[in-house]
């Protein structure tokens, strides 16, 4: 059992990683604006309202934490936000919800690059890839960054996908995507079991 703290546990992938966590008998912090008025109170469970930009709160909310996972929108904060708080309150581990769009296409340029990636993702997907390259130059943490695929939608938690580095996983049929509760196992898996510390990983079907 580890206690973990989720920085924005109220969205589509930290609500799931909320359930995966306490399903599996971990001490939960949740940490969102308004995380009180939408999460009810659960065993096991803590609930903090933090404003990720007050660095201050935020380091105070994931004070004594095992490791922090944090799913917050890239493109609405510097990763400093994130990293400093949590460097400031002694907790070694952080894992983050990525972004496809700084994975891989086969001929190795990069998937926000490629002909028909939406323009409504592009500042989220940029700002993804900042993330990524400061948390590649990070010294003290311990970090990991998983990238869902190119689809990352609502669906069933059925446990079985597949694994990946830096490149952009393709099912037979040619379609990229996994659903939040899956992404949620594959992340609680690297919490309980590290293989990928300091590492970009992927996961999709």
């Amino acid at each position: 059992m580890s206690k973990i703290a989720i920085i924005g546990a109220t969205g589509r992938a930290g609500s799931q990683l909320l359930e995966e966590a306490l399903r599996r008998g971990h001490q939960v912090t949740a940490i969102a604006r308004h995380a009180s008025s939408k999460i009810g109170e659960r065993e096991d469970m803590v609930v903090k309202d933090v404003d990720v930009n007050n660095t201050q709160a935020l380091q105070a909310a994931v004070q004594g934490s095992d490791v922090v996972l944090s799913a917050a929108h890239f493109s609405t904060l510097k990763p400093e936000a994130i990293l400093e708080p949590v460097k400031k309150a002694g907790v070694k581990r952080l894992l983050v919800v990525g972004g496809a769009g700084s994975l891989l296409l086969p001929d190795d340029t990069n998937v926000i690059d490629s002909e028909g990636f939406p323009d409504a993702y592009k500042a989220e997907a940029t700002a993804g890839g900042v993330y990524l390259d400061t948390l590649r130059s990070e010294k003290d943490l311990d970090w990991t960054f998983l990238s869902p695929s190119a689809e990352f939608v609502e669906g069933e938690r059925t446990g079985k996908f597949r694994l990946g580095k830096d490149h952009l996983l393709v099912s037979e049929e040619g379609k990229s995507w996994i659903t939040f509760a899956d992404y949620a196992i594959a992340l609680l898996d690297e919490v309980e079991q590290p293989k990928h510390s300091r590492q970009r990983f992927t996961v999709g079907y």
